[in-house]
C-alpha cells in the first residue's frame, strides 16, 4: 500500500520569516503537531510542537511572564525549524515510511510532489492507525 492512502492531506504551512507567535496560535487552536515551512510553495523545513516548546519561554501566558518571555514569540520560524527534512513521495510504500521512522529520530514525514511542494504529511500515528485498521482483530469486551 502507498502512503498517499493513509497520509493526512490537511497540511498547515508557514513561511521562513513568520514569527513563532503564528505557530503557537496554530498549535493552540488545532490538534496539529507539525507545521511545514515553505518558500514559494516549496518545502524548506518542519517545525514540531517540541521545537516550539524548546524555543519559547516556559513563562509565556503565566502570571510571572515578563517582556523578555514575550519576546521569544518574535523569533522567526527559520531560527527553530528542522532543515532539509526527510520526505517521501505519495506513491512510496508504507514499508519505506516505517523504515525511515525507525532509522531516524523523526515524528513526521512530509509528503511532496515532484516539484517539492507539500501534498501531505505522514506521522507515526498514521502508521499505527493503519496497522490497527488492517492487521488487528477488533477488540472484544469481556
Amino acid at each position: 500500500m502507498q502512503i498517499q492512502h493513509i497520509m493526512s492531506t490537511r497540511v498547515v504551512t508557514v513561511e521562513l520569516d513568520d514569527r513563532l507567535e503564528v505557530i503557537k496560535k496554530i498549535f493552540d487552536a488545532s490538534k496539529f503537531h507539525h507545521v511545514l515551512v515553505v518558500e514559494e510553495s516549496r518545502l524548506f523545513g518542519v517545525v514540531s510542537d517540541r521545537d516550539l516548546f524548546k524555543a519559547l519561554s516556559p513563562y509565556i501566558d503565566s502570571t510571572t511572564e515578563t517582556a523578555r518571555d514575550v519576546a521569544t514569540l518574535n523569533k522567526r520560524v527559520h531560527q527553530v525549524m528542522s532543515r532539509k527534512p526527510i520526505t517521501l513521495r505519495p506513491e512510496a510504500p508504507i514499508s519505506e515510511a516505517i523504515e525511515l521512522f525507525l532509522d531516524h529520530q523523526i515524528s513526521c514525514l512530509p509528503v511532496v510532489d515532484k516539484d517539492f511542494k507539500p501534498v501531505g504529511i505522514l506521522s507515526w500515528r498514521d502508521i499505527l492507525k493503519w496497522i490497527k485498521a488492517t492487521q488487528m482483530p477488533p477488540a472484544t469486551s469481556a
